[in-house]
């Protein structure tokens, strides 16, 4: 029989081609809601997808033939992982392929909150001359908080320790004595690290553990000179919270790749304050990450069904 591969999302087509020139039937639709990706997947040994859509329990228990589940990026969080391991069905990733693509996009956000470069665009779109008004803040010098020590944190800390001279503390599950040597970074706990950086980044999955891990209490510990990055998931911060945190002054200000909910509603007031930068969740999306996540899948679909 020859398998069978849904590739649910878009991905690169070199990986499409890998899957078909070793013998796989290869069906692509974009992104289909949960009742149709539950009759679609009758008759497929693997399915692709990225962070969309949804590979639910429905879904898993709708499979006939499955055998793998390949999330093309990082995070399983849109996956059923205890359904999948349940029915015996391999759940694979490609963790290292969006690294280096997600950690400039928060080092770009830091730079675009820190120097108001956003803001700056905004208003010299609309014919304001806002020189005095966009005097923003060097990295050089400032302390970085970094939640979550993994890949990404460490390309992050990496970039902004000999790019910028910037001093490292982070938390993390445990401490990383290679990698304290490397940045002359500094383990503390949470609530140490949020009131001494200048910017916290976040870089951890969603669990039930780090779900609004940054809320309303946690934001007060923060200076007010300081900046929040989120380029991991949006539920690891209370958006009311934050929210509150930007209108009062808390914080000075945040660069935000990820939100609770997706696509950010047109109401959400967060898209009328002048202290945050929004990006639409891209943070895997360069070209280069996205040729890796998609050939690391394939190549892991291949070897498991092959």
């Amino acid at each position: 029989m020859t398998p069978r591969v849904l590739v649910a999302s878009r991905i690169s087509r070199s990986a499409v081609e890998l899957l078909k020139s070793r013998g796989f039937e290869v069906v692509e639709v974009n992104e289909p809601p949960e009742e149709e990706l539950a009759n679609l997947i009758k008759g497929f040994h693997a399915i692709i997808v990225r962070s969309k859509p949804r590979v639910t329990r429905r879904v898993i228990e709708a499979a006939d033939v499955l055998r793998v589940i390949a999330r093309a990026g990082v995070g399983l969080d849109n996956i059923d992982v205890e359904a999948a391991e349940k029915k015996g069905i391999k759940v694979v990733n490609a963790p290292e392929s969006v690294t280096q693509a997600v950690a400039e996009l928060a080092v770009g956000l830091m730079l675009a909150v820190a120097r108001k470069i956003a803001f700056s665009d905004r208003k010299m779109r609309s014919g304001e001359w806002v020189k005095h008004e966009a005097v923003g803040l060097e990295l050089k010098g400032k302390t970085l908080g970094i939640v979550g020590f993994g890949r990404i944190g460490k390309a992050v800390a990496r970039i902004c320790y000999h790019g910028f001279g910037m001093k490292v503390v982070y938390t993390d599950q445990r401490c990383d004595q290679e990698a304290e040597r490397e940045f002359n970074a500094e383990c503390v706990d949470l609530e140490t690290l949020l009131r001494r950086a200048d910017i916290v980044s976040l870089h951890v999955p969603l669990t039930l553990e780090t779900k609004h891990m940054i809320n309303e209490d946690r934001l007060r510990l923060m200076k007010k000179t300081a900046i929040l990055i989120n380029t991991s998931r949006g539920a690891v911060v209370d958006t009311n919270a934050l929210i509150k945190a930007l209108r009062e002054g808390w914080i000075a200000g945040a660069g935000l790749d990820v939100y609770e909910e997706e696509p950010l509603p047109k109401d959400s007031p967060l898209l009328e304050l002048e202290n945050v930068v929004l990006t639409p969740h891209i943070g895997a999306s360069s070209v280069e990450a996205q040729e890796q996540a998609g050939l690391e899948v394939a190549q892991k679909i291949i070897e498991l069904l092959k």
